[in-house]
């Protein structure tokens, strides 16, 4: 079955930074556009950031626009969320998805899924 699998979560304080990683096994990511979400307790799911195939297609949430870069490594198969300045608000668990070639909004066009890793911003 296709596994995407995310790492790079964890506690840290306010103004700090952390490198997320999505890898993927059993297929290759060369084909997909991968996306970034995250979940807050008690809200909806919400999309952060997107990158397409060859990665000349970036966007973001207005929310960590200037704080966050997402980029992609087709070699390792692998694609990566940097978040610098993080901010208690960003707490949640993000999660990173694949679809086909163009990014897109939308959660429920994305095929696959990881299972998430824990982001905690606490002094």
């Amino acid at each position: 079955q296709l596994q995407l699998v995310e790492s790079g979560g964890g506690l840290v304080q306010p103004g700090g930074s952390l490198r997320l990683s999505c890898a993927a096994s059993r297929f290759t990511l060369d084909d997909y556009a991968i996306g970034w979400f995250r979940q807050a307790p008690g809200k909806e799911r919400e999309g952060v950031s997107c990158i397409n195939t060859s990665g000349g297609t970036t966007n973001y949430a207005d929310s960590v626009k200037g704080r966050f870069t997402i980029s992609r490594d087709n070699a390792k198969n692998t694609v990566y969320l940097q978040m610098n300045s993080l901010k208690p608000e960003d707490t949640a668990v993000y999660y990173c998805a694949a679809r086909k070639v163009y990014c897109s909004g939308s959660l429920l066009t994305y095929d696959y899924w990881g299972q998430g890793t824990q982001v905690t911003v606490s002094s």
